[in-house]
């Protein structure tokens, strides 16, 4: 087997801990990943990973291995990056982490965009709401909401992310439109199982911030389902306004309390401090900087 590709695999079993999640990394089968490694040792004639059921840990040899074989990727990934920084034409494989719904509805979009005008570049999109580490994880970009968390990373303003109340046009012939954050305690609310006293949104009152109710009709984690939920009349929904563009502009659900949406939250790049960024990289900022407005501008 190919020397340095068991090299990147004994070093991602190691970062993870286990087979398993190694090869979901490196979209093998746990039981190719067993292959290089078995491999390797074979190769160096000494055990490096200790197995059981659960979770592997590195054998002594194997905590050595693991120091130089990582420093040895490094050294050949610094050795290819130079060679791109001498092209003009961008190339290679981006990495980038985005939000999971921002990421979904705007960057995938926008990415797709970039590749039909850059042939020669991948792209790898990955979707959650944790905060990747862009250097320990191999992040080109991550594009996070709210505040930063991170004085070591290069961060640029990408848009602003807003949030608005609607409900469908039956329920609110039903039930009647409110007009300030006091009357939510008199209406039918939808809300998402992940908001909690941590993360839910606040709305500016008139005597002070409110919380979206926290006794809601009906609880999801999917924000289709409650989107579907709200156009069929269920409740007033609070959602990123990027995942009702259809909806609002159709008429199946209608704004309300439009003064007392929750305040916008800033949308971020952010990328390693280079002297030099890749062109594949500086490219794709400068796509989405130019086309986010067509994306998230209210319409």
């Amino acid at each position: 087997m190919d020397k340095l590709r068991s090299m990147e695999v004994f070093v991602t079993v190691a970062d993870c801990g286990s087979f398993t999640q190694a090869a979901g990394q490196l979209t093998l089968s746990a039981v190719m990943v067993g292959k290089y490694i078995s491999a390797l040792e074979e190769q160096l004639g000494t055990r490096l990973v200790e197995r059981n059921t659960r979770r592997q840990s590195l054998t002594d040899a194997g905590r050595v291995y693991y120091e130089e074989a990582r420093r040895v990727l490094e050294q050949v990934h610094m050795a290819d990056t130079s060679i791109e920084r001498l092209r003009d034409t961008p190339a290679g494989t981006l990495r980038v982490s985005a939000s999971t719904t921002f990421g979904s509805c705007v960057v995938a979009p926008l990415t797709a965009t970039f590749l039909n005008a850059h042939p020669q570049v991948r792209v790898e999109l990955d979707l959650s709401n944790r905060r990747v580490d862009l250097v320990d994880e191999g992040f080109d970009l991550a594009i996070r909401i709210g505040g930063l968390h991170n004085d070591d990373v290069v961060a640029k303003p990408l848009c602003l992310y807003r949030m608005v109340i609607c409900a469908s046009p039956d329920y609110l012939a039903r039930h009647g439109e409110p007009h300030t954050p006091d009357d939510l305690q008199h209406h039918r609310c939808l809300s998402h199982m992940v908001w909690n006293a941590n993360n839910e949104w606040k709305l500016p009152g008139t005597d002070g911030d409110l919380s979206w109710r926290r006794d809601p009709v009906f609880r999801c984690n999917d924000g289709q389902a409650l989107r579907l939920a709200a156009v069929a009349g269920a409740g007033l929904l609070l959602q990123p306004e990027i995942l009702l563009t259809d909806e609002l502009a159709n008429g199946k659900l209608v704004r309300v309390l439009t003064d007392f949406a929750p305040q916008p939250r800033q949308v971020w790049l952010l990328y390693r401090h280079q002297r030099r960024p890749l062109p594949k990289l500086t490219r794709y900022i400068a796509h989405l900087l130019e086309n986010i407005n067509a994306w998230v501008e209210p319409s």
